[in-house]
Formats: structure tokens, sequence, C-alpha cells
């Protein structure tokens, strides 16, 4: 294990898959494949719901069926139910390009022409194919669809031009089409009966009778591009949306038969898939631009509809990331010309950085959007201590004369512009903010440092080394610039990369010989030399507390180095060369980017939450380890590991993913439950909740029964129900019965108990623990009191008592609980409630009071040490607060 293990991947929103949409009550939803995993997201808000597993091969079809997503990767298909693989249906001998969702059954294609139809009731048990179809040689097919109301029946699209009608349920073919003498790209059912659009490689649109074989209409693209998807519109109005692999998205209006509005720019790149939603004028959009786009008909008529949501992460690889705010959000620069703030912990609140307005000023210009931004930034320094002030983030750009400063607080550029020698300008290749944030200091191509005032814009000077040739700081293009912490020195470099740390005055710098050298630059002089990378650095990071350095290479490895033992800690290599990386301020994660990936990957540092003893067990010294990349979920485990062993039932999948349990404990610690601290606070308080929420008033009678029911009056005035007399046999069965109830009382079987009793018996009590943690605190209280004993005189054998049972079953779970000291707060407030309820019968019950003292001892002894090291804490902050510096 190394120092830094695989965690997930963030900023990967959708790839060249076409989604999968569904509607489940009221809500909808939509399936996207983000490489080897799968996203799902809420479409009222485009907001993330679940992430799958990780593939062994990239997905290429995905199908979604209420808890059930198909995923079609290689020559096979997994089928999950919400996270959960349960099957996996492999009888393809090709890759698998297409899955259709009919009835109850999927339909594959795959690139040789076979067609399997798969049944998913009782997926678990039957893993082949209800049916197979093995298309002619000469017919290649490239989509599949189900034409409304035609039961039973397919229609295939093929490379060659034409169409196919199947019945799935007779394996035999119904009718073929000629086409149009083009490649079909896309087919989709429209609202009318019997007609379907067929998008061609050509760039023309046709809209088909398949009843009759004859064309309704046809529309083209103007720019000729391949249609690539198709949507009609159910609201009411005759639309049909249209995408082409030049990111435009095409309205046309099939009453008037005429071009209707044009998104022009809607993506980046090749528009994948096009969805309206059912009686909505909402449209949404995929491209392979990694975005999704919502679209909404409420302008007026001829204009383009109206961008409603998006979520979007980077369409091309970035170039430059950083950790910022406390590790909570990554800054990151790519070469699609974006500059993105990337939340770490809510990935809903990513965005953007604004240059103001690129959308109106493109058109205003009739130019595309690209050319108005911003060229893509090659490098940046960013300083949280001003953010609230003024602008606190600086930005080089390719071949680009100016800096650019950004405010943070208001995710938006600055309103100045850094010009450093406006009379012969060369493009900035450098740039560093001051330790105060006051000052930005920017090097130029031709060897020039300016700096400059952040509040104001305004220049503060310039460095020359008059001993030069021509007055410039450096001969040469200045590759790299730093300030120290007290605004005493300013360091530059040329032909080398430079990284410096503040605190511990150390500078790191990387030549062509790929040799990382560090420098004190007080003393002035040479201190640490390391060696090991093979290929080009290409990028260099201190740790916060300056005792690692981080490298990478495009070698394949990353390497950890330790510059206070000056020698080689860790080394890993992954398939993808490291571009860029980033360790977090607290050093518990490290990001990194990788090359031709739009997203980043964070590695987490296991040796901060493992034992002290071991910690020195973690680096891997001169070995380097192969690691894969992490994947797009954050389960521990992926599927790719053990794909093919997998063959387990979806009880202990299901198990397996909810119950993990920790191999490693920290000695003399507790790991708490991460319950939200109302939860187990209220079981300790809920004789004064329910006290706070006892109605005031009791509920008023009735004055007068309904003229149905028989009632009688009372002394006091009160109507009570009279109930009905029952039969004498009806008095003798029902005296009867009630003597067998007193004679053997039935206690309730609640799931409460039956997960204890599974969880005792298999001694592990993980389930159990997960489910009661899942209940509310009224309910919890309400299944202890079910096994509260009432009657204590009653002569009964303590053996046979199904309460005491369950009650030694409950001091036993909190026994092994308090002993593997898990969920510690959370058990602390179980078992206060427990105690309030039971603890009489447990002074009572001598079965109970042995087991109530081994509690008591395991308790003590775990709480001993906590304690120990609560009085050590606090001793130290009682010294440092009455200390006088």
């Amino acid at each position: 294990m190394g120092i830094f293990e695989p965690f997930r991947a963030l900023g990967y929103i959708t790839t060249q898959v076409p989604f999968s949409v569904q509607r489940l009550g009221t809500e909808t939803f939509v399936t996207v494949s983000v490489g080897k995993a799968f996203q799902i997201y809420n479409c009222a808000k485009l907001s993330l719901v679940l992430v799958g597993p990780q593939l062994p091969k990239k997905i290429r079809a995905l199908a979604s069926y209420r808890d059930y997503t198909f995923a079609a990767y290689g020559h096979n298909i997994a089928v999950f139910k919400r996270a959960h693989l349960v099957a996996t249906w492999k009888s393809h001998n090709a890759k698998v390009n297409q899955l259709l969702l009919l009835s109850e059954r999927i339909i594959s294609t795959d690139v040789k022409g076979n067609i399997f139809i798969w049944a998913f009731k009782g997926v678990t048990e039957n893993l082949s194919p209800v049916g197979h179809i093995s298309l002619e040689n000469k017919f290649t097919p490239t989509c599949i669809m189900h034409p409304d109301t035609y039961l039973e029946q397919v229609l295939l699209g093929s490379q060659e031009g034409s169409l196919q009608l199947w019945d799935i349920s007779t394996l035999k073919k119904v009718n073929e089409f000629k086409g149009w003498n083009a490649a079909i790209c896309c087919c989709v059912s429209s609202p009318a009966l019997d007609v379907v659009a067929v998008g061609c490689s050509d760039g023309k649109i046709h809209v088909h009778n398949i009843l009759r074989d004859i064309e309704i209409v046809s529309f083209t693209h103007s720019t000729k591009d391949p249609v690539t998807a198709l949507s009609f519109s159910t609201d009411g109005q005759p639309l049909l949306a249209s995408g082409g692999s030049s990111g435009v998205i095409t309205i046309w209006n099939l009453e008037t038969k005429r071009f209707h509005s044009v998104i022009k720019e809607a993506h980046d790149c090749s528009i994948v898939s096009l969805h309206f939603f059912a009686r909505e004028p909402v449209l949404m959009s995929s491209s392979a631009d990694n975005s999704m786009k919502i679209w909404i008909f409420d302008t007026s008529e001829g204009d383009p509809p109206r961008l409603l949501r998006f979520r979007s992460g980077h369409s091309a690889p970035p170039l430059c990331i950083r950790f910022y705010s406390n590790g909570r959000h990554i800054l990151s620069a790519g070469q699609d010309r974006a500059f993105r703030l990337f939340s770490v912990i809510q990935d809903q609140q990513s965005r953007e950085l604004s240059q103001r307005h690129v959308s109106k000023r493109a058109k205003n210009l009739k130019v595309k959007e690209a050319e108005i931004k911003l060229k893509p930034v090659i490098a940046f320094d960013v300083a949280e201590i001003r953010e609230r002030d003024w602008c606190n983030v600086v930005t080089c750009h390719m071949d680009t004369a100016q800096a650019y400063v950004w405010r943070l607080q208001n995710f938006v550029i600055g309103e100045h512009i850094l010009s450093p020698r406006p009379e012969d300008p060369t493009p900035v290749k450098a740039c560093a903010i001051s330790a105060c944030g006051n000052f930005a200091v920017v090097g130029t191509a031709d060897g020039w440092i300016e700096r400059f005032n952040l509040q104001s814009g305004i220049s503060r000077g310039s460095y020359m080394d008059m001993s030069e040739r021509k007055p410039c700081a450096h001969d040469g293009e200045v590759v790299g610039v730093a300030c120290d912490s007290t605004n005493t020195i300013m360091i530059s470099c040329a032909l080398v990369k430079i990284v410096y740390h503040r605190y511990n005055g150390l500078l790191a710098a990387v030549a062509d010989d790929l040799v990382i050298r560090l420098f004190d630059v007080v003393a002035l002089r040479m201190v640490r030399k390391f060696e090991g990378h093979s290929d080009r650095i290409t990028d260099v990071c201190f740790s916060e507390d300056g005792k690692w350095l981080l490298t990478s290479s495009m070698d394949g490895t990353l390497r950890i180095w330790d510059v206070i033992l000056a020698r080689q800690i860790d080394a890993v290599h992954v398939d993808v060369s490291v571009t860029a990386l980033s360790l977090s301020p607290n050093m518990d994660v490290l990001a990194t980017t990788h090359v031709d990936q739009n997203g980043f990957y964070l590695w987490v540092n296991q040796g901060m939450f493992s034992a002290p003893g071991k910690a020195d067990s973690y680096g891997s010294g001169r070995e380097i380890v192969s690691v894969n990349l992490p994947s797009v979920s954050s389960v521990e485990k992926s599927l790719a590991n053990n794909f093919e062993e997998a063959k387990i039932n979806p009880e202990e999948a299901e198990d397996a993913y909810h119950f993990p349990v920790s191999d490693q404990q920290i000695p003399d610690l507790v790991t708490l439950s991460l319950l939200p601290k109302s939860q187990w606070q209220s079981l300790i308080n809920l004789d004064i909740i329910k006290a706070r929420n006892k109605p005031i008033e009791p509920p008023k009678k009735p004055e007068k029964a309904p003229f149905f029911l028989p009632s009688i009056p009372s002394l006091s005035g009160e109507i009570l129900f009279k109930p009905s007399e029952p039969a004498e046999d009806e008095k003798d069965s029902q005296s009867g019965e009630a003597q067998k109830t007193r004679e053997k009382p039935a206690f309730p079987a609640s799931q409460f108990l039956q997960f204890l009793q599974s969880s005792a018996k298999d001694k592990n009590f993980a389930a159990f623990t997960d489910y009661i943690k899942g209940l509310s605190s009224s309910t919890l209280d309400m299944e202890l009191r079910i096994l509260q004993i009432i009657d204590d005189d009653e002569e009964q054998e303590p053996g046979k008592r199904q309460e005491l049972q369950f009650i030694e079953l409950l001091m036993d779970y909190f026994i092994q609980e308090i002993t593997c000291r898990n969920n510690f707060e959370f058990i602390q407030a179980v078992i206060r409630l427990f105690l309030k309820i039971h603890g009489e019968s447990i002074r009572r019950q001598p079965v109970l009071q042995e087991k109530a003292g081994k509690l008591l001892e395991v308790q003590s002894a775990v709480w001993q040490k906590i304690d120990k090291l609560f009085q050590s804490t606090r001793c130290m902050v009682t010294f440092l607060s009455n200390s006088q510096f």
C-alpha cells in the first residue's frame, strides 16, 4: 500500500454514449456514461443521484428501467440494481453497440449484426437470451428503435443506408426499406402513428411513413454535417429537434415544413443525444464536450430556446490545478479556454468562472464564443488572504501579452488587466502573488519582470539586472517567479521550473537533466538533490509543512521525496502520465491531471487515517508500485479488480456494499458513526421532546354520535358507544381464546428483533448497526420498550422468557460494539436509553446482572483510555492559554 490510494475522479459529466431517460413517478432521471462507470442525474435540477461502480471496459451503450441499469461494455452486458451488480449477460461474440428497452425485455445489437433478446424478470436466474436474430452480411446495424403501437417490433438502421423492421416475438423480418443512399446515424419515433424520423450521414433528415413506405418531408442541415441525434416535441408544438457533429441544434417546424430556429454553439463538440420531456416545452441535450444542457421554449416565435440549466466539465484536458479554500475546492484551467472551480465536497457547486458576457459579445460581433474567450491558461497563482477585498487570482494565458485578475468571491474576471511594458508587449509566461495579497509579479517572454498592485491594477515598478546588456531581469524567457513570506525577496528563473515554499525557505528547481535540486534561499546554497525520473518532469509540489516534495513525470511515475531524510519514500506508476498535481493544505487529498483526460483524480492519504505504529510501512521507498487511476465512484473496491469473480447473489452483493467493515482500527481511539448530532442527541433528550410536543388541548369529543351507531348516556352526560353483543357461542369461543392468550402470551416479532437475531447468529452486528442507525429516535424507543418486562412477579423460568433472551442479545451487541470502538457516540446514546428502560429489569434478573457487569468492565476500560487522551489535551490547552508569549 502506498501513501496515497485512489479515491475518486471529478469533473466528468458525460461521454460520447447516448443517455437513457426514464420517468419514475413525478420525477425524470437520466443515466449517462462517464467512461467505465455510469451516473444518474435528477433532471429537475441536474443533481447527481447515484454513481455506479467501475466496469472493466468503457461503456458503449446504456438502458434503464426503474431501479435497473443495463450497461454494455465490450462483448458483455452488466445488469445493475441501483449500484449493485446482479447479473452479467455473455452471449455476444463482438462489441455491443446498442441497447433498447422494449416492454420487459432488452434488445442488444453488436457490430457483427447479431441481435439478442433478454428478459430481465428473474434476472439473477435467467442469464441466457430468450431469442437471437442474425442479420445479413450486407446490413451493419447503426441504430435501433421501437415504433409506437408496433407491438413486439423494432426498426433497425444500417451503415449501408437501408432499414429493416423485425418482429422479436417471431424472430422474423416484417419489412425492408431501401433508404436514401447514405448511412443512417439515428432514428426516432414521432407522436404521429406510423411516422419516424431518420437522420443520415449526409446531413439530411427524412420524416417517413413506414406503413405506406412514403416520405412525408425532408430537411437538410446547412453545414451538411451528419445528423447524430433527433427528438420530437410532445407538448403540442409540431417541432423536431436535430443535432449534428458541429455542435449545433436545429429546430424544425413540421406544420410549415420549414426551419424554426437554431441554437448556435449549443455544444463545443458533436451532439450525442436529444430528448424532449413528455408534454413539456423542454429539450435536453448531451455532447462529447463533457456537458449536459436543458433548454426551454419560452421565447417568441422564431427565437432559439433559452438555456435553463446545465452541468459541464472541461471539454479538453486541464493544464493547471490548485487546491483552494482549505482543500474544499480546486481551481482548474484547461485547454478549452475555461477557468473552473470544482467542489470536492458537493459536485453541484462546481462552476466555470465568468469572463463577462461572452455569449452576448459573440452574438453582437457575429463570431464564435471560442474566439471571444481568453486563450488557455498556462500558469496562475492564488492568495486567499484578500478574497473579500479585491481580486485574488492572477492568470497567464497562451501567447497573450497581458495577465488577467479574477475575483473568486464573485466567480468573475476582474476589472483590471495587467500589461507589463505596454510599449513593447511580449507574452506573459509566469506570475505570482505576494504573501500579503497586495501585489502581483509577472514575467514575460523577453525577460521583463514587473510588479502590479492588485487593488488598482497600477504598475508599482519593475526588476532589472543592470549588469545585463539590456535593462531586463533575464536575457531569455522568464519561466517562474516567486515571493517570500516577508516581501523582501523575489525569486525568478529562466530555463528551469521552480516551486518555492514560503515557510521553510526552500526552492525546488527542475532542469532538463531530470534532477530535482533544493536550494536554501537564505543561505544561497543547494541543500538536497533528488534523482529517479527517466522522462520530462511535468510538475512539482511541496506539502504544506514543507517535509514532502511531490513530483510527476512523463515516464508515468509520481514520486514522493522526504526533504528531511533526503530520500524517496514512495513511488507509484500509472498508465496515463500525470501532467499536473496539487496537495491539499491538510495533506489528506492529492489531486492529479493526466494526459488526454478531461477530469482530474483524487488520491487519499492513507497514512493519516491509519495506526501511528504502521506509518513507516506505507512508503514503498525505491520500489515503484503500479496502480489504477481512481474511478468516478468512491467505492473502495472497484468491480474491475475482481469482476469475473462477482458471481454472487444480490443479497450478498448488497450486504458487501452497505456494510463495509474496517479492517484497521487505530489503537486507543474510537470511530464515530458520522451521524448528524441531532439524531443521537434526540435519544438522550427524548422525554423532553415528547413533553414539548404534547398537545395543549385534548381532542374535543363529538356532541352527538352518528345516527347509525347505537349509544347510551353516561352519568357525566357524555355519549358512550354501545358495543354490539356477541352471540352465546361466540362468547364461549372468545372466553376460551382469552384463556389461551393468558396462558401463552404472544410476543411480537418485529423487524428490529429479526435483525438482532440474525446478526447474533452470524456473529456480525454490522447489518444490525446499519439498521438501527436508520431508525428515528421515537421508533427506536418504541422497539426497545417492546422488550420491557412488566410482570416481574410472574412465576416463569427466566430462560423461557423471550424478553430476557432479546435483552441478553442486545447487551452482547453493546459489548461487541464498545470492544471494537465503533459508532462510539451513537452506541453511548442507545445504551443510555436502553438502561433507562430496562435498568430495573437488569437489577432484578440474576441472568442479566452478569452481562451488565461485563458491559461495565468493557465500558470503563475503553473510556479510561479516551479520557486519558482528553486529559492530556486539556492540560496542554490550559498550559498554553495561561502562558505569556
